[in-house]
């Protein structure tokens, strides 16, 4: 079926007419159910009147073509959010809205503002195969959605909401498939991607030789596109292992002299000096991060640093009923909210706490939960 089949049904739903009123002196009303089945094709002068009679100005294939949109699924695939964002906030982008390529203005704008998330599912039956392959992926149908499209970006995608979700390995899978077919494509900002999620999978594996090599590709990636965003992403990242690692005064040499100190920074550099005997400087981190806006969901800076704070105020808080149900409710929010990598950060002192009171099945129940945390190499 055809967009405009579907628009017209819709809009004349919309106005509560019938379609004898709709197509009075324009068309037949056994034809204009054709129309709107997708059994008939109508011409562009039947689409612009029956349109017209709606309000509505048709923007037809022939006073207007479909670049902008092939550019903007250009910089979709190609990874290039920036360009994708602005090239959707010009004036000339905002006239395919009530057009042939009505359905890729809907789609294209889903992926350039914010969290995509899938479309009315009675547009389906007008989508082509690269239409339908983004609402597949919105929807999480990974399988579908490649299927359909198999291109390095949806591999991409696709491999970063499995290491979201916490399947490492199949991330893994995924990301270097996106690897290869972006070095096919020429898309240098996917491999980018695909790189930096990858070394934070080995990372969540404790392989951190494997790590170390994806990090580094991805950081000669990120210098030859000038991707400042990236390097940080990799620096923080890379800082965080460390810690994982115990090298609390390596990952402190970056926490400290960050230029962009948010809440999640802070709280880092907080549990640095927390680690390396220097109470005083941790506090300070943590008032600082008090003084800024929270950026997660549920407020997870927040009750990430406040469950370090009282490790700092309380020699015995393995002992205090505050903190553990400060750590708990933390982890639960990492669990529920944020990526498993978050809840790996965490278990070393979930299993402190556990261990502690002697909640042996609790503990064995998270390393079964998260088994990547059980092997290091």
């Amino acid at each position: 079926m055809q967009y405009a089949s579907f628009l017209i049904r819709q809009k004349r739903m919309e106005k509560n007419w019938n379609q004898e009123g709709l197509c009075k002196g324009i068309c037949t009303a056994s034809y204009l159910s054709k129309i709107e089945q997708g059994k008939a094709e109508p011409s562009e002068e039947v689409l612009t009147l029956l349109f017209s009679r709606m309000g509505v100005e048709w923007k037809n294939g022939h006073n207007h073509d479909g670049q902008m949109v092939e550019d903007a699924y250009e910089y979709l695939l190609s990874g290039d959010k920036e360009n994708l964002t602005m090239l959707v906030q010009t004036p000339q982008w905002e006239a395919y809205e009530n057009s042939p390529w009505g359905l890729d203005y809907i789609l294209l704008n889903q992926y350039a503002f914010g969290s995509p998330e899938p479309i009315n599912a009675a547009l389906e039956c007008c989508m082509d195969q690269r239409q339908l392959a983004l609402q597949r992926s919105m929807q999480a149908r990974w399988e579908e959605a490649l299927s359909l499209y198999p291109c390095s970006y949806l591999y991409a995608a696709a491999g970063m909401c499995c290491h979201q979700k916490g399947n490492v390995t199949k991330a893994i899978e995924l990301l270097q498939t996106s690897n290869q077919l972006a070095c096919t494509e020429g898309s240098v900002r996917i491999m980018l991607l695909a790189r930096i999620t990858m070394g934070s999978c080995y990372s969540n594996l404790h392989d951190y030789a494997s790590m170390k090599i994806h990090y580094q590709a991805a950081k000669r990636l990120a210098v030859a596109l000038g991707a400042t965003e990236e390097l940080d992403v990799i620096e923080y990242n890379a800082a965080a292992t460390q810690m994982e690692l115990g090298e609390y005064g390596q990952a402190l040499s970056y926490f400290a002299h960050r230029k962009n100190r948010d809440a999640l920074s802070l709280h880092k550099l907080a549990i640095c000096y927390e680690k390396l005997g220097e109470p005083k400087k941790a506090l300070d981190a943590l008032d600082e991060a008090a003084s800024l806006e929270n950026t997660l969901p549920e407020n997870a800076e927040t009750k990430m640093c406040q469950v370090v704070r009282l490790r700092l105020t309380d020699a015995q808080y393995l002992d205090s009923d505050e903190y553990g149900q400060a750590l708990l409710d933390c982890f639960e929010i990492c669990r529920e909210f944020l990526p498993a990598g978050y809840c790996i950060f965490h278990l070393p002192w979930m299993l402190e706490w556990y261990e502690h009171h002697r909640q042996y099945k609790r503990a064995y129940e998270l390393l079964r939960d998260f088994p990547e945390f059980r092997t290091r190499k």
